[in-house]
């Protein structure tokens, strides 16, 4: 995995965009739970995506889509699944 580098994230767009738009998401709410990482991180970057495009436009929209180019959408997918994983440990 690559080395960390804002608050324990890739960077500061994964940060972000897993504060603002998936903190409190599980992997259930995109599925069954049977996902793979892969699978589930195309999930996570089409759902900001569409969110983006239906809720701006023009150059905010340009702007938006380009900060989401930065996120490491497999980090956040990872995060997510291990996290699910503990919790049915548990």
């Amino acid at each position: 995995m690559q080395d960390k580098t804002y608050n324990g994230w890739t960077n500061y767009a994964t940060w972000r965009v897993n504060l603002e738009m998936f903190d409190g998401m599980t992997v259930l709410d995109f599925g069954d739970g049977q996902h793979t990482a892969e699978e589930l991180s195309r999930c996570l970057e089409y759902t900001a995506e569409s969110y983006i495009e239906e809720t701006s436009s023009g150059v905010a929209c340009d702007y938006a889509l380009a900060f989401l180019s930065d996120v490491n959408w497999r980090e956040i997918a990872e995060h997510m699944v291990a996290d699910y994983c503990e919790e049915g440990a548990a």
